[in-house]
């Protein structure tokens, strides 16, 4: 790569060390290497402004580093088009979308420099409004792509939402619930999966509904294939109106007959994954560099996945 974009969270004293450590190694070995940072007032040292936007300057690597949410900011740099392949360092955060601790940092950039890694594509969303005459609306979050989820709820309202739901045009049900959540498999681990959705593997391309607090126990969440476009629109009988968020960013309000559709993005984010620069000792045995998967590990480590009471009282003797 010839240049790099940092990304990082509140810049606390561990955030500054990190990157100042970070930003020493990769001026020491890769001089030619120019390094970007977003237009802030903690900028670092040596780095140069990078402002995102179809005008950007190009950026072959991105390194965050923070937590979960560090990356879904990085994935909203790059709103209307491809994005560069992520590198995520952990600062002590446990998280789904964090394969390297800083700690490992110089086998980690090295690898990434030298080509020898593998990614997951992580799929994206990406949505459009319409009014309730059928016109686009146009809103800034119009050329939004979502990494986790697209969420409409009720907000702030005590009543109940009324939205109709259309897979590829055909009405599939009228939904009364505080909301619903359309999710990547990314995001089924995460808000989508508090709601009761099911866990999907990130390599998969699938679109995840999940109901939020439905009026009906027969509403149960849906899988789609990625091809499959999915509209929620607020229906005229609706009491209230909906909020909408990507990804946790509050961005839209729909009122009734009005409507979201939301699609797969044409550009998922490269995730560089942890298990193409293991060495060979840290793989399980008959498990080659690059064919462990992370996923596996960290439903089991962070969701402590089928973990019976039994089984956890022995883990906790066994230490």
């Amino acid at each position: 790569p010839k240049s790099v974009l940092i990304v990082n969270k509140l810049r606390t004293k561990p955030v500054v060390d990190a990157i100042d450590t970070l930003l020493r190694y990769i001026h020491e070995k890769y001089p030619e290497v120019q390094v970007y940072h977003e237009d802030r007032p903690d900028i670092p040292d040596k780095a140069q402004v990078w402002h995102p936007g179809p005008n950007a300057k190009p950026i072959d690597l991105v390194i965050t580093l923070g937590g979960d949410g560090t990356i879904l900011h990085a994935s909203s740099l790059f709103k209307t088009g491809a994005v560069p392949p992520v590198l995520s360092f952990s600062m002590g955060t446990l998280g789904f979308l964090l394969p390297f601790h800083i700690d490992d940092y110089t086998k980690a950039i090295d690898s990434a420099f030298a080509g020898r890694i593998t990614v997951l594509h992580r799929m994206r969303l990406s949505c459009s409004f319409r009014d309730s005459g059928g016109e686009r609306i146009d809103t800034q979050a119009e050329d939004w792509q979502v990494m986790n989820e697209i969420a409409l709820h009720r907000g702030s309202s005590p009543h109940l939402n009324t939205i109709d739901v259309f897979v590829d045009g055909q009405h599939l049900t009228e939904a009364v619930s505080d909301g619903l959540i359309v999710s990547t498999p990314t995001g089924s681990t995460a808000y989508s999966l508090s709601a009761g959705g099911p866990i999907v593997h990130p390599s998969l391309s699938a679109i995840v509904l999940t109901p939020i607090c439905p009026r009906s126990l027969s509403f149960r969440p849906l899988v789609f294939p990625s091809s499959s476009s999915i509209t929620l629109r607020i229906s005229e009988r609706s009491r209230a109106s909906a909020g909408l968020s990507m990804d946790g960013q509050v961005s839209h309000v729909l009122s009734p007959g009005e409507a979201v559709t939301v699609r797969a993005s044409m550009y998922p984010i490269p995730c560089i994954n942890r298990s193409s620069i293991s060495e060979p000792k840290e793989m399980r045995e008959g498990v080659g560099p690059g064919k462990e998967d992370d996923w596996v590990r960290d439903i089991n480590n962070l969701l402590q996945y089928n973990a019976t009471f039994r089984s956890k009282a022995l883990t906790r003797h066994l230490r």
